[in-house]
């Protein structure tokens, strides 16, 4: 997988994950879901995205086979 598929997973799990525990833990956890959407924003325009930089060191291929 690439570097841009496991941003997509993560990004998506993320977003899952804190609408279940805004759901049944705490409404505060929807500032995971808002962190995680402005991150995707940001990164939509200034194409910097953290997540990326941690996935290249990690050694992640940043293109297909």
């Amino acid at each position: 997988m690439t570097v841009d598929k496991y941003v997509r997973l993560i990004a998506g799990l993320m977003i899952l994950l804190s609408v279940a525990l805004t759901h049944y833990v705490h409404p505060y956890w929807v500032f995971l879901t808002l962190f995680v959407g402005v991150n995707l924003f940001q990164s939509g325009i200034t194409n910097i995205c953290p997540l990326t930089s941690v996935l290249k060191k990690m050694g992640v291929s940043t293109e297909a086979a």
